[in-house]
Order: C-alpha cells, then sequence, then structure tokens
C-alpha cells in the first residue's frame, strides 16, 4: 500500500512552493508554479504524477491561499490548513538554517505532521460570506474611530469645554448638537470638523447595514447559538466565520486546540498546574472570552461555575480559563447541532 505523502505548501500572491515529505518528515520532492488556475492545475499534475495517497498542507493566509485551496478542493483533494501561529515555534525547532520558500514548505508540511488534528479546509459556503461581512464591519469601526479620536482634538481646540460622553460620538443625536456647535466657527479646523462629522454618520449607516445582513445570515446558519447567553449577533457571526464550517474539526477537543481555550500543561514534579494557551485563533478566543465575561453579570450558571472552580483551589484566572474551556465546548455542539439540521434529509 501508498505511504500517504503531505505536500507542504508556502503561498504567494506570486507563486506558490510545494515540497513533498513522507511520514518521517523527510524530503521527497520539490515543486514550484505561478499562482494562477493554470499554475495551479500543473501542480496537481506534478502531484497526482508522482503520489498516489496525499494530501495537502497549507498555511492558512486567508486571501493569499484561498484560491489555490479552492482549486484543490474542487478537484477532489484533502486539504488541511496549518495556523501561522504555528509555524513561528516549527521554524525554531527546525534543524533547517535560515528561510526560503522551499524551507517554509518543508517546515508546514511538518507541522502539519505533527498535529495530526488540524482542520480540514471546506469550499467555501454562507460561512465565508459571514466572515467577509464581519472583517468588513471591523475595518469601518477601526476607521470611525480614527475619525472620532480626531474629531474629540477639534472639539477641544474649538470649544474647550465641550467633552461628549465616552462611546457617543456616533449617536445622531450627539452628532447632531456637534453640527449646531461648528455653526458658530468658519476656520479651517471647523471644517475639517464638519466633513469628521460627515464621515462618521456615513460609516455608522454602513456598519448599521452590515449588522442588518449578519442578522439575517446568523439566523439562517447557526440560529442556536442566539440562546447562548452572553452570545449575541456580532459574536455570533464572528465564531461561525471563524470556524468556517465546525464539521471540519473532528472533535471538541481538536476545536479547542484550534482556538486556544486549550490549557497547556506547566508541571513537574509538583501540583497539577497549567497555563493560558496563547496560541490557536485569537479571534476566536475572543469571542469566546466575551461570552465569559458577560455570563459572568448576567448568567447565574456562570457564576455558580466560577465559585465551584474557586472553591476547589483555582484563581480568579484559572477558573475564568476554564469557563472559556467549558463555552468552547458549547459553541462546538451548537454549531454541530446547526449543521446537522441543515443537512439535506435523504428522500
Amino acid at each position: 500500500m501508498d505511504m500517504m505523502v503531505t505536500l507542504g505548501v508556502d503561498a504567494h500572491k506570486k507563486s506558490h512552493t510545494i515540497v513533498a515529505t513522507d511520514p518521517a518528515g523527510a524530503r521527497l520532492g520539490q515543486y514550484s508554479t505561478p499562482a494562477t488556475p493554470a499554475g495551479h492545475l500543473r501542480a496537481l499534475q506534478w502531484a497526482t504524477e508522482r503520489y498516489g495517497q496525499r494530501r495537502w498542507a497549507i498555511e492558512n493566509c486567508r486571501h493569499v491561499s484561498r484560491r489555490f485551496e479552492a482549486d484543490l478542493l474542487t478537484a477532489g483533494e484533502v486539504v488541511v490548513l496549518v495556523p501561522p501561529k504555528m509555524m513561528a515555534n516549527q521554524r525554531q525547532g527546525a534543524r533547517t538554517h535560515g528561510k526560503s520558500d522551499p524551507i517554509d514548505a518543508l517546515t508546514i508540511a511538518r507541522a502539519a505532521l505533527r498535529e495530526p488534528e488540524l482542520p480540514h479546509a471546506r469550499l467555501e459556503g454562507p460561512e465565508r460570506d459571514i466572515r467577509l461581512l464581519v472583517d468588513y464591519r471591523d475595518t469601518l469601526i477601526t476607521e470611525r474611530t480614527r475619525l472620532q479620536n480626531r474629531l474629540r482634538w477639534r472639539l477641544h481646540e474649538l470649544a474647550p469645554g465641550y467633552d461628549p460622553p465616552a462611546g457617543s460620538l456616533d449617536r445622531t443625536k450627539v452628532l447632531n448638537q456637534i453640527d449646531e456647535l461648528l455653526t458658530h466657527h468658519h476656520s479651517v479646523v471647523a471644517q475639517l470638523a464638519r466633513n469628521e462629522v460627515t464621515h462618521i454618520r456615513e460609516l455608522t449607516s454602513q456598519a448599521k447595514t452590515i449588522e442588518h445582513q449578519l442578522t439575517a445570515l446568523v439566523t439562517q446558519v447557526a440560529p442556536s447559538l442566539l440562546t447562548i447567553p452572553g452570545c449575541g449577533i456580532l459574536t455570533a457571526a464572528k465564531l461561525i466565520g471563524e470556524a468556517a464550517d465546525i464539521t471540519r474539526f473532528r472533535s471538541r477537543n481538536a476545536y479547542a486546540m484550534w482556538n486556544g481555550t486549550a490549557p497547556i500543561p506547566v508541571w513537574s514534579a509538583n501540583p497539577t498546574r497549567v497555563r493560558l494557551h496563547r496560541g490557536g485563533n485569537r479571534q476566536t478566543n475572543a469571542a469566546l472570552h466575551r461570552i465569559a465575561i458577560t455570563q459572568l453579570r448576567i448568567h447565574p450558571d456562570a457564576k455558580r461555575f466560577i465559585t465551584r472552580r474557586r472553591t476547589q483551589g483555582n484563581t480568579t484566572t484559572e477558573a475564568l480559563r476554564a469557563l472559556k474551556r467549558h463555552l468552547s465546548d458549547v459553541t462546538y455542539r451548537t454549531l454541530t447541532h446547526d449543521a446537522t439540521n441543515q443537512q439535506p434529509k435523504a428522500a
């Protein structure tokens, strides 16, 4: 029987470098191809002619690697995604010095061999639309925050006694008050402030439109997520978009390792201790953290969970970490339940 060959791919905008390895991580072959549909086809032909059983390991670089992933999946290939954070540790422990595309491709293949439960790539679905909308809304909010910070300095110069409450510079009532205040000023500073107010209004309107789109998509894809206390539309959209099809994870433990809520053991001949896992998908980790913090304020079960862990000897930080791990399992079960219900039933 043919051995399983892992093909590590170092993806770039203009070219992709592929290194094939055996199950022990030894290099078998190397190939470079342009990052075009024709180049992707030639890479697939090269791999098909030489290796029977194979899988592709690609560093998860979002837009850079997405088209190659899609072409491979369309051809029926198996593709696993290697988190970029994992690559840093793998490069530090590599025996090969320096940095080049072949070295990076080999490192990606060996990282996939070392971690057998990496998530598999899937063809795009509504989860990708959710992720794109969430990312774009984040961009709008970041730009709006910059404008709001600059506007505050303009107002401090024009009217030193006027200080809008924190977090209020996206409210229509407050922006109308600023417009009224600026009518009495005719300097360049006032002109720039008026432009910034107009731009803030536009960005707020766009962000609200995207929130309406996300509400419809989240309700369609994973409505059960919204039943988790502390999980609103934006947090649910972040969880769905980052997971990009929960069925690609083999288990709840694999999902926890991917999102960074699985703790890391840090003891030797001492009482059992674990520490925070700083790897994994930080966007999903942050979303779970927001749910945990909200539940500590409003959810009796979460309060009892923390109290129980504290009585068992955990610090507050350790108890919160355990709550996030629990929420990771809840999220995995909920997303899996919704994904199963959405699968077409046999006639």
